[in-house]
């Protein structure tokens, strides 16, 4: 067991994991765990019924295991993610089940409860380590998951979406195209994976299948790209066309995550720019926008991939900034 004199626990319960974490005052990440939500073969998603159902069941085993790694007597604050959005409105049922779980730890313990918003807490997270994690002033940072498709403005507390998608988000598009390729859902990482494989064949920009993915200002439509991946996708032959197809959807979305970087750092002047969420975990998207925007004079923050997708550890993170602030 791991002995603490002064941790911050933390629990997120996003749509598809149950996590915990806990933080030192050292912002050392002590405790890190996560259990994924179950979802049935063919399914493109839970409902928010079921999910909330499953963090309940998640959430006594997340406590036992923390506890099993550190004292409880080291635990002076507990924190929360209670809702997506920093908004007064901002509502998911998904994380009243964590929410109240907070509340009773915390009232066990004896300790103060701090709430935060999901989206704080992956950005938080996925400036952690990274030249963005204390930004003084105003940077640019998109938040890129399963559901959220964001381009933001962070000024200190405040978080103001500035631009993004207008109908799906581009971890929906991979993940229904996964399915559609009958992979089991969520299906980033092995989507990436076969991105990865065929960038290593040279292909032609001329022999994209797709048209361009385009912006309206800051702006853009996804839904348009996953018809024509469905419908390619009928007409393709053997594993490696549909494999080539992969290549050329995750090509897509690179593509218009470096124009759209450059036009947002040019109209807000701003040239920090962090990537927080699941999506940005790609390894064929993050490597493929470092070599996009080498020649631009622009700080990139990408975070750590473990600490891309959902997580407690951003919680975590401002909840110990709110004790010791």
């Amino acid at each position: 067991m791991k002995q603490i004199s002064r941790g911050i626990l933390a629990f997120d319960t996003s749509n598809y994991t149950t996590s915990a974490a806990v933080v030192d005052d050292s912002r050392n990440i002590v405790v890190d765990i996560r259990k994924g939500l179950e979802v049935k073969q063919g399914d493109r998603g839970l409902r928010q019924s079921y999910a909330l159902f499953q963090h309940i069941e998640n959430l006594p085993f997340l406590i036992e295991r923390v506890f099993q790694e550190v004292n409880r007597d080291g635990i002076k604050a507990v924190a929360v993610s209670n809702k997506p959005r920093p908004l007064k409105d901002s509502y998911m049922p998904v994380f009243r089940g964590g929410e109240g779980f907070a509340r009773a730890a915390a009232a066990a313990l004896g300790v103060p409860l701090f709430c935060f918003s999901h989206q704080e807490g992956h950005l938080a997270a996925a400036g952690y380590g990274t030249s963005l994690e204390r930004v003084d002033g105003e940077y640019l940072a998109y938040h890129l998951s399963g559901g959220t498709c964001e381009l933001l403005l962070v000024q200190g507390e405040r978080i103001e979406i500035i631009g993004g998608t207008k109908d799906i988000s581009f971890g929906q598009l991979i993940d229904r195209a996964g399915v559609a390729m009958g992979m089991q859902f969520p299906a980033g990482s092995r989507m990436d994976a076969i991105a990865l494989k065929m960038k290593g064949c040279n292909l032609p920009a001329e022999k994209n299948p797709f048209k361009p993915i385009a912006l309206d200002g800051l702006r853009f439509n996804v839904s348009g790209i996953e018809t024509q991946f469905i419908r390619a996708l009928k007409e393709s032959g053997g594993e490696e066309e549909r494999e080539v197809l992969v290549y050329w959807l995750f090509r897509s979305i690179l593509d218009c995550l470096a124009k759209l970087t450059v036009r947002a750092a040019e109209t807000r002047k701003n040239a920090k720019i962090l990537f927080s969420g699941g999506v940005s975990s790609s390894r064929f998207l993050r490597e493929g926008l470092a070599e996009s925007l080498e020649k631009e004079p622009f700080d990139l923050g990408f975070g750590m991939p473990q600490l891309s997708s959902d997580n407690a550890v951003g919680i975590a993170l401002l909840g110990g900034q709110a004790l010791w602030r």
